[in-house]
């Protein structure tokens, strides 16, 4: 339920820069015009005389590079009239310059990964790619040019700003949006973190091209911008070429307009009440809560931690435990200026919505009977201080990206303060903070009440942000990893592959790696299609149940131990598989894979766990009913998945649904442990800092002689494309968002030819919103959708391949999208691919495949998969090999071949009755 500046908070946590080993100042010779700043963990700052600030963060085992401009802009600087106009320019900054035609194509075609975002205090540009100093260069240049240069057009605006609406109406769809959006409001009468991000109707459709053109050279200059370049790069040449980028750049002579509206102290409790169709009660408390750089945010950090933690955290156990509340959440604003704290719980259908309220409000309120205790502040700091760790240990990349948080909140250093703050809350602060904060004149749950002696909070002025980072010096830098050749052939030479006892496939990659990560997935297998019919449910309940409780742990010990060990780990059961994901450290793998091998053998699927876990699939099933998306995706596996009934795959109603998990016992879920799960057959992967002859006794003494009742035989998905071709239509009464979804299936091969060059032909037709055949006329040509795109799958087993095409838009919208793709889809088979087309797509495709291969997780997972498919790594190379080798006849005949519009189903779901309502009556 949070809005995405509630989960700032942990975005700045998580990514509030550890250093890697990158050179400090010292020993780099500075270009004329440049100086330097602060250095802290391996991240140095740098100014120029333009007034531009500069982040460098070099790690050279890091195959990847980031560029990241962060502007200290966002909807806080917008004016009345003037909402949602910091995200609209985001959007026509990738609209071009006068210098490069199509930003968004030129990226695809160069195999950059990017994106643009914009929150409160601060918009953001980001891309990143295989490390290349040549595009670096690039990147720099155009960042630069768009800085000052963009285009910002009458006719972009015209059709972009169709595109955003359509985004907003997609936010418009979800009841949990729109009921934070009139809390936030009502809880700020004045300041402009009241207003959404993404903006009014009336102002996205209206504002002036004139006052964007303004807005664009007032607040995108040099002195308000920060470049941040990350990974595998030479700092000395990355700095000389910022200075001749960026460098050339005047600095502005206007003087930045300042801040100056602060939001009054709350005089009394607030209450709104929101009537708009949905299937579930929902509650939100908002609390004003102090700045980022506040000496009382660390304390706040550690009490939302405290209250909203699962299974943990106090929310959860006055609530969902109790089975009075379906789902609980909680977040706490870090902005540049006071926020909010934010609590909220879904009441369980049947229940009544006022006595959770009552409960939720003597939670959050109520601290003074109940204060917090120096375990549970405790644990919180531990889990903290987890997550910093594994960031820190984790990509650059992601590290410097993450900054672009912390340079809004007011300085990129300053949640390293905020870190070691934490380190030092005691219970006391935690208390008091909560005594301060979280009282009933401070509460927005939204309606005025006079009292005769309100209790105002007032919120001391945070100090300077310099007097918290001045002199800082942090932590010592983490031990890199190796620089790694992620090519299939090296990770294939440096793999060794065994079998342990009569069917686990194992695969060892051990390399040093950033802070001596481990990432292991393990998959294990069972049964058939015969033994498994009827029992969907009762698969589905065991495997999410797994890490509920053990003979020997209970669900919250589980979670803590492996708090303990520092280790991420996710288990997750289905019909034939159960999946296992654990990042560690070489000291805490192993550990770790004993609590695993524990969970997995000895559940003990609590009666209160199921309960819960009943109620929650229950409410995520009616949330789903009314939702465009849900509708149209169910109506087309019903279509083409005709499954059936009791067979695992089959599509069910969702009354049928429902029926079965009210009908599902405990005593079926524990049945399904006993009769299916075992772990001598399947697959391990292993990637990272570890030692291999004791991976290989354990793994043999934890899962080798465990052996299934039910001996696996994999379930077939043969090819199968229906007899008719559909076209169906639902309502979907007060949803702002249409969807439409299309289908066709054909027989093929994974080893086919066809395969390489159909996923050349879906980057080519729909692989992106922005640049594609689809995204290039429905969006950027038409701005009829803010997402629209088509894809290839080709199953890797049983010869059947989908081809599909998506889109969201306004109901009334909805028909002509869908004529657009038609079109397209027709032209696109009967007149094929250009040669640019063909390179700039297999450039991309080929450098997603290298990106891909990056992180040690992702190693990991193919390395796993390979196993299960039984084929190498030199697989993945003559497949790339075969992409490369493509050419414009063969993409277009297998385009031919396999796509055939007059055989794709369309299926299309949205208030279409309400939208010919706003038709007939809008002016």
């Amino acid at each position: 339920m949070k809005r995405h500046s509630f989960l700032l908070v942990l975005c700045l946590a998580c990514f509030a820069g550890w250093g890697s080993v990158a050179a400090a100042h010292a020993g780099t010779a500075l270009p004329p015009g440049v100086s330097a700043g602060a250095s802290v963990e391996g991240i140095s700052e740098y100014r120029l005389d333009n007034g531009l600030r500069v982040l460098l963060y070099p790690d050279a085992s890091t195959p990847t590079m980031l560029v990241n401009v962060t502007y200290a802009v966002g909807a806080a600087q917008e004016n009345y009239g003037e909402s949602g106009m910091a995200h609209l320019l985001e959007h026509l900054l990738f609209k071009g310059t006068p210098s490069v035609k199509n930003i968004s194509a030129e990226f695809k075609r160069r195999g950059i990964t990017y994106n643009g975002t914009t929150s409160h205090d601060r918009t953001n540009y980001y891309g990143w790619f295989p490390a290349n100093e040549q595009t670096l260069d690039w990147l720099l240049t155009v960042e630069a040019d768009r800085m000052v240069n963009a285009n910002v057009a009458k006719q972009d605006l015209d059709s972009e700003m169709t595109v955003v609406r359509n985004e907003l109406e997609i936010g418009e769809n979800k009841p949990s949006r729109i009921l934070l959006q009139r809390m936030t409001a009502q809880a700020f009468l004045w300041h402009a973190y009241g207003k959404s991000v993404i903006g009014n109707r009336d102002d996205v459709e209206n504002v002036p091209i004139e006052r964007l053109q303004a807005f664009y050279r007032t607040w995108y200059q040099p002195d308000n911008a920060t470049v941040i370049i990350a990974g595998s790069f030479d700092l000395a040449r990355a700095l000389a070429t910022v200075k001749r980028t960026f460098g050339a750049l005047p600095r502005p002579t206007r003087k930045l307009p300042g801040r100056y509206t602060l939001e009054p102290a709350q005089d009394g409790e607030r209450e709104i009440n929101i009537r708009r169709v949905g299937e579930l009660h929902m509650i939100a408390l908002g609390y004003h809560a102090p700045a980022a750089g506040h000496p009382d945010a660390a304390a706040m950090e550690v009490m939302d931690s405290i209250m909203g933690t699962v299974p943990s955290g106090r929310l959860h156990k006055a609530l969902v435990v109790t089975r009075l509340a379906a789902n609980i959440d909680d977040g706490v604003d870090s902005f540049l200026e006071p926020g909010l704290a934010g609590f909220y719980a879904t009441p369980v259908a049947g229940s009544d919505p006022a006595q959770v309220e009552k409960i939720l409000l003597e939670q959050v309120e109520g601290l003074a009977a109940h204060p917090f205790t120096e375990e549970e502040v405790t644990s919180a700091k531990q889990r903290l201080a987890n997550l910093h760790e594994r960031v820190r240990n984790g990509s650059v990349i992601g590290i410097a990206n993450g900054l672009s948080e912390s340079i809004a909140a007011g300085d990129w250093r300053l949640d390293f303060v905020r870190r070691d703050a934490i380190g030092r809350v005691t219970a006391e602060d935690v208390n008091r903070v909560a005594r301060t904060y979280l009282v009933r004149d401070n509460r927005t749950l939204a309606r005025f009440i006079p009292t005769a002696k309100p209790g105002l909070v007032k919120i001391s002025p945070a100090p300077p942000i310099a007097s918290l980072v001045g002199g800082y010096t942090g932590l010592p830098a983490v031990a890199t990893g190796e620089v790694f050749d992620g090519t299939p052939e090296n990770i294939q030479a440096r793999t060794e592959t065994l079998i342990i006892g009569n069917g686990l496939k194992v695969a060892l990659l051990p390399k040093r790696s950033r802070g001596d990560r481990v990432d292991a997935i393990l998959t294990f297998h069972f049964g058939d299609e015969a033994s498994l019919s009827g029992r969907a449910d009762a698969a589905m309940f065991a495997g999410r149940l797994l890490m509920h409780g053990s003979k020997t742990m209970s669900r919250e010990q589980i979670a803590k131990r492996f708090d303990d060990l520092k280790a991420r780990v996710q288990i997750v059961g289905t019909s034939q598989m159960t999946y296992v994901s654990v990042k560690s450290s070489r000291e805490n793998l192993v550990p770790a894979l004993r609590v695993v091998a524990d969970v997995l053998r000895n559940p003990v699927f609590p009666e209160s766990e199921f309960a819960q876990l009943r109620t929650q699939s229950i409410a995520g099933l009616v949330s789903n009913n009314k939702e465009p998306g849900y509708i149209a995706d169910h109506a087309m596996r019903t279509h083409f998945d005709p499954y059936p009934a009791g067979h695992p795959e089959a599509v069910r109603s969702q009354q049928q649904e429902l029926a079965d998990i009210n009908a599902l016992t405990l005593e079926q879920v524990r049945a399904f442990h006993r009769d299916f799960y075992g772990t001598s057959v399947g697959e391990v992967a292993v990637v990272g800092n570890f030692d291999p002859e004791q991976m290989k006794q354990e793994l043999r003494t934890l899962f080798a002689g465990w052996s299934s009742p039910k001996p696996f035989v994999q379930s077939k998905k043969p090819y199968f494309q229906p007899s008719r071709v559909v076209r169906e239509q639902f309502e979907s009464p007060d949803k702002a968002n249409a969807v439409v979804v299309s289908r066709s299936n054909f027989p093929i091969q994974v080893e086919d030819p066809d395969h390489a060059a159909l996923l050349v032909a879906g980057r080519i037709f729909g692989g992106g919103a922005m640049s594609s055949r689809l995204g290039d006329r429905v969006r950027g040509k038409e701005g009829l959708s803010y997402y629209v795109g088509a894809g290839v799958i080709v199953d890797p087993l049983d010869g059947n391949g989908t081809f599909y095409m998506q889109a969201t838009a306004a109901p009334e919208n909805a028909a002509k999208v869908e004529k657009l793709m038609s079109e397209e889809l027709r032209r696109f088979v009967s007149k094929g691919i250009t040669e640019q087309e063909l390179v700039d797509a297999k450039s991309a495709l080929l450098e997603s495949f290298r990106d891909g291969r990056s992180t040690d997780g992702v190693i990991a997972s193919n390395l796993r998969q390979n196993l299960y498919l039984g084929r190498t790594m030199h697989w993945d190379a003559e497949f790339e090999r075969r992409t490369a080798n493509l050419t414009v006849d063969q993409v277009s005949a297998a385009i031919k071949r396999r796509l055939k519009p007059e055989l794709l189903s369309t299926f299309v779901a949205g208030d279409f009755a309400g939208s010919k309502r706003r038709i007939v009556t809008s002016p």
